[in-house]
């Protein structure tokens, strides 16, 4: 009988013993196909040598060194190459353990800022429904996943919820796409007004939605467009790319396709690509100088920031993410998986989007595609396709609620850059299969 706390309790997973390249291997020597890098995680594979030995070399020299004492040479190495590679005006890197640790220093940044410059009237988050931010408290509230909210809302601080940028739920036939964009990111400067401008500190959005819609990008100009209100009422734009960023979506910081840079930017995940636990919140110059010149203290913290080994592995993914051409392997590779999804699930019936950008593509599936109406709960379409597609030896990241947090269905891929032209048409084929299982 096992002692471990394990996310369902109805079901027993079975266990990995192994990975390799892009494939997990469980204590039967099963082979999976890992077309989701686990959530989005693994961007270089299973087993890569030159992380393993970074990590090795770290653990040997320096495993820990609490950040209360002292800094270390991974962690000053990983900021200088972060920021030599970050947009705008992004200059301090603030290292955490994972996504949700880094959407929730974000938030208490922001907050801090505003409080340092002398303006505590400034306390209020706007984010946008059909988003997910993480699943600590402050990061839960951010989000806009109704599903993950709705036991815990009593717990969750007052955020306000606009409108997702989902050109296809929401665009009407008579605009064109950036119009409808330009009426999505009114939302914004709508809610300021209805808040009061003096009392609004931050944005937070991700530039490409991931689990909760099924990478879903913002249509032309519309980010700027936030961006430009950001600008006018002087609120911070946090963009989270904890799981869309650092390559996945054919550039290294997701943002750079949509022409802007953030005040706060977070990013995990493909940070450590699985070798380590570590995620990053990067801060522009100017957040930072108003810490410095005030308390001097970001009243924030966490025993394992800035963790040396952690921190090792991330400077070996980035290294090799930003010298290696990954990141343009992630673009091209992209291509061709959505080409190749295209031609098996284009017309399919019950297929009413393929989207997404670089390795990061997701289908919505739809019992009437013409009306693009979704499937109702009660069939359960995403778990059902999970488990088909496990017991095909895929693994893939389905996920139910896509409209609205009750109805619509997804799936979303996110595999290795590393993926090969013959596992291109394997992922494929194993996705058919569960497809064909789920939905005759």
């Amino acid at each position: 009988m096992s002692h471990v706390f394990p996310r369902h309790t109805k079901s027993t997973p079975p266990r990995a013993v192994r990975g390799e390249g892009c494939y997990l291997y469980d204590e039967t020597g099963k082979a999976y196909l890992d077309g989701s890098g686990g959530a989005a995680v693994s961007c270089l594979g299973h087993g890569d040598p030159d992380i393993i030995a970074a990590v090795q070399e770290q653990a040997q020299t320096l495993a820990f060194a609490h950040t209360g004492f002292f800094t270390s040479d991974p962690a000053e190495a990983l900021a200088d190459l972060l920021i030599e590679h970050a947009p705008g005006d992004l200059d301090r890197v603030y290292l955490v353990s994972g996504g949700s640790e880094a959407t929730e220093a974000a938030v208490k940044l922001a907050r801090q800022y505003f409080v340092e410059i002398g303006q505590p009237e400034r306390r209020h988050l706007i984010a946008r429904r059909q988003s997910y931010h993480g699943n600590t408290l402050g990061a839960l509230a951010a989000g806009g996943n109704a599903w993950r909210r709705a036991q815990f809302a009593p717990l969750l601080i007052d955020v306000s919820h606009i409108a997702p940028c989902y050109e296809y739920g929401d665009r009407r036939a008579d605009e064109s796409a950036f119009d409808y964009g330009q009426r999505a990111a009114q939302e914004l400067e709508d809610e300021i007004l209805r808040l009061g401008p003096e009392t609004v500190m931050a944005f937070m959005a991700e530039p490409v939605v991931g689990a909760t819609m099924g990478a879903v990008p913002g249509v032309e100009g519309y980010f700027r467009r936030i961006r430009e209100i950001c600008d006018k009422y002087g609120v911070l734009l946090i963009l989270d790319e904890v799981m869309c960023g650092m390559g996945r979506t054919g550039d290294l910081f997701a943002c750079d396709a949509d022409g802007i840079a953030p005040d706060i930017l977070c990013i995990a995940k493909g940070l450590g690509a699985g070798y380590q636990p570590i995620g990053a919140m990067l801060c522009t110059r100017q957040i930072y100088a108003a810490i410095e010149d005030g308390s001097g203290f970001f009243q924030h913290g966490h025993t394992y920031i800035g963790h040396p080994v952690a921190a090792a592995a991330a400077k070996a993914v980035v290294t090799k993410l930003t010298t290696q051409g990954l990141v343009d392997r992630a673009a091209q590779m992209g291509d061709q998986l959505k080409s190749a999804l295209e031609d098996r699930f284009g017309q399919h019936p019950h297929v009413g989007d393929i989207r997404g950008r670089g390795m990061f593509l997701g289908l919505e599936f739809v019992e009437d595609r013409d009306h693009k109406r979704p499937f109702a709960a009660e069939h359960r379409i995403a778990p059902r396709l999970k488990a088909a597609a496990f017991e095909a030896g895929l693994i893939c990241y389905p996920m139910p609620g896509t409209r609205d947090g009750k109805s619509g269905d997804h799936v979303l891929l996110a595999p290795p850059f590393i993926l090969q032209d013959a596992q291109v048409t394997e992922l494929v084929d194993k996705l058919g299969t569960a497809v064909g299982k789920v939905i005759p």
